[in-house]
């Protein structure tokens, strides 16, 4: 590994819903998460943070705010880091296209934040999700429940 990747993730929220899709590759394979993925050499964040949201649900997006930026550092089996990602997180609203789920996703789908639960998201998708939502209804208040 020569250094960290830079990713960018979508909080894409819509009338109390979420757009999650489940990851068709790693990391996360299977997993439901935040629509996003890595930066291109020349690209912007912001280019890349839409560019991967169609890619990946059809949707465009009008991107917002910064929500959080963190390291997510993966290690193999005796410690060795096997992959360093700095993710920068956004909040977005969808302006245009068709949910559909596009080749790095198995599936996309607007979730009923009392609903999220079930997709048993990573705490840090809960954590960026609450904060992207507060940043929506301009509080600071934890919306989505980790328990429920």
């Amino acid at each position: 590994m020569n250094g960290p990747v830079v990713g960018v993730g979508a909080v894409i929220v819509d009338a109390g819903r979420v757009l999650l899709v489940k990851r068709a590759h790693k990391p996360l394979k299977g997993e439901w998460s935040l629509p996003g993925g890595t930066v291109e050499l020349g690209e912007t964040l912001e280019t890349a943070v839409a560019r991967e949201v169609l890619e990946e649900t059809g949707l465009t997006v009008q991107v917002g705010p910064v929500i959080e930026v963190f390291d997510r550092i993966e290690h193999v089996p005796g410690g060795a880091i096997e992959r360093h990602y700095v993710i920068v997180d956004y909040l977005c609203r969808a302006v245009g296209g068709a949910l559909v789920h596009g080749s790095d996703a198995d599936d996309a789908r607007w979730v009923a934040v009392g609903d999220l639960a079930a997709y048993r998201l990573t705490d840090k998708a809960i954590t960026v999700i609450n904060k992207g939502l507060a940043l929506e209804a301009g509080d600071g208040q934890d919306i989505v429940n980790r328990d429920t």
